[in-house]
């Protein structure tokens, strides 16, 4: 037979959960996942999640922020490959649009434009080949088309 016991008790995961929140950001998603696999009772999900929010320990706007800003920066994401993540760890819309908002247009162009420089720089083939590369790579990063098309024009007019 399962066992079905709790692996803490509400104290000791409310107290666990705190310090996991308070070493990075954390999503309700996220706690609830990390909950689900301690074996805690469903109605234990919603009160340490509450008291996680009312105590500000989780905050899904600062969540969203933190994400975007950390996966722009370190990975060179783009602005619909963290749309996807954060909606796949079921933040709101309103969230997600207000940490893409919170990245800076500029540095957003620069970074596509460096890294589409960088990979063309290693792609082989004929121009056609390296120009569908180049598109195939970015596109995975998660930049939008728009943005692509004006990169992709610069690029084809190289020939």
């Amino acid at each position: 037979m399962e066992d079905h016991k709790p692996k803490y008790s509400l104290l000791e995961a409310k107290t666990k959960l705190e310090a996991y929140c308070a070493y990075q950001e954390r999503c309700s998603y996220e706690i609830s996942h990390k909950l689900w696999l301690w074996k805690m009772h469903p109605e234990d999900h919603d009160i340490i999640i509450a008291d996680l929010i009312s105590h500000n320990f989780l905050n899904e706007e600062r969540f969203a922020e933190a994400y975007a800003s950390g996966k722009f920066n370190m990975k060179k994401w783009g602005k619909n490959k963290i749309k996807q993540h954060l909606k796949s760890k079921q933040i709101s819309d309103y969230s997600i649009n207000k940490a893409l908002k919170a990245i800076d247009l500029d540095l957003y162009e620069a970074t596509l434009l460096q890294l589409a420089e960088k990979k063309w720089a290693m792609v082989k083939g004929n121009h056609w080949e390296k120009l569908a590369k180049l598109k195939r790579y970015l596109q995975t990063k998660g930049y939008e088309t728009d943005l692509l098309n004006d990169v992709f024009q610069n690029f084809i007019e190289r020939k």
